[in-house]
């Protein structure tokens, strides 16, 4: 009588949700989720994963899988897929050069107007990649504000080229770097830097000696999402860089043309980006990103 009055008593091992959804078990003798999960927000939360899964799920049942080998050992084909790996591993190395410091700036310096830089920071995030491409075409183009300089006094022309590429996916991945790395240095505790600060040692290498270590897991996961993002990137790329096969045309690029012609190969070159974008995020997340 004395354990019924007073109901189940929690362990160590035993949180409070798991208590009252186990009670609930005892006392209704209907089976339930162990965490209690209300109602109202299980049938949401179902339907935006049946939303995110189904278009993944069409593009593998419609595949062409018999035709899929003649697919994909065509040359243009692996002419885009390289090209898409090479200029989104160096996109996600620019922003890493560019971004860490950035990121570091916006977590521990005190200067004028900081929020309005956080602002312009993220606003790639937001803008449309298409208005993201006129804008570095009006910048870095040949008669573009830097652009007319680097051209007459370097004889560098970065529209329309594979740097033009590079530079067009950096664009609009490094606020994702930016933002992963400046939320692990906020959380990251500022003490060891001043503590190696007070034994003598500079910023720069209070920075490189102690800050880097403690936030590279936050900083691999930018680098992931940042990679990923240039990736797939389609919209800044075409406007700024063209769609030259072998130069410019990534495989987002190769994606859009052929399904206006051949859908077939539009499915097939879906499933290569899929399954290496796949590939690359459950290959690095439990090393780094669960870390972070």
């Amino acid at each position: 009588m004395t354990e019924q009055k007073s109901g189940p008593v929690p362990d160590a091992a035993t949180g409070p949700a798991e208590v009252l959804a186990g009670g609930s078990r005892r006392r209704s003798g209907t089976p339930r989720f162990r965490t209690g999960v209300p109602l109202p927000l299980l049938l949401p939360a179902l339907g935006g994963l049946v939303f995110l899964v189904l278009p993944l799920v069409a593009l593998l049942v419609r595949a062409p899988w018999r035709s899929l080998p003649d697919q994909l050992t065509s040359v243009a084909v692996w002419q885009a897929l390289r090209l898409s790996l090479i200029t989104a591993t160096a996109a996600a190395a620019v922003a890493l050069v560019l971004g860490v410091p950035l990121a570091w700036l916006l977590a521990r310096a005190r200067f004028p107007g900081r929020r309005l830089v956080r602002a312009l920071v993220t606003l790639p995030l937001v803008l449309p990649p298409v208005v993201g491409g006129v804008a570095l075409l009006l910048a870095l183009g040949r008669n573009g504000i830097v652009g007319r300089w680097l051209d007459s006094a370097f004889g560098i022309t970065l529209p329309f080229t594979t740097a033009g590429v590079v530079v067009a996916e950096a664009f609009v991945a490094m606020p994702f770097l930016v933002i992963s790395v400046e939320g692990t240095l906020r959380a990251a505790d500022p003490r060891y830097e001043e503590a190696a600060t007070t034994l003598g040692a500079s910023r720069f290498t209070a920075f490189r000696r102690v800050t880097l270590p403690m936030v590279a897991p936050g900083v691999a996961a930018g680098a992931v999402l940042a990679w990923a993002r240039a990736l797939g990137e389609f919209g800044a790329t075409i406007t700024f860089a063209g769609n030259f096969p072998g130069r410019t045309q990534t495989m987002p690029l190769s994606v859009y043309l052929a399904l206006q012609s051949d859908p077939a190969a539009a499915i097939a070159l879906s499933l290569v980006l899929l399954a290496v974008s796949i590939a690359v995020l459950a290959g690095l997340r439990d090393r780094w990103m669960a870390a972070s």
